[in-house]
């Protein structure tokens, strides 16, 4: 998913369902850090992707709690 398209899919969101995409990702990136680091992981880029994310929707929920 492009980036615009997944941040408009996160602007259209209540705070409930962000806070539950928030805790989806992070168990994801524990997951892929857990497989990682028992080199089970093929794409490793997928950790840096996830991260993003994970800033992307705290950056939404802030953005909403201010307003």
């Amino acid at each position: 998913m492009k980036t615009k398209e997944y941040l408009e899919e996160l602007r259209g969101k209540s705070s409930t369902e962000l806070g539950a995409d928030l805790v989806a990702a992070k168990k994801e990136l524990f997951n892929l850090k857990f497989q990682n680091a028992t080199n089970q992981l093929e794409n490793t880029g997928r950790i840096r992707e996830v991260k993003r994310n994970i800033a992307r929707i705290q950056t939404i929920m802030a953005e909403k709690a201010n307003v």
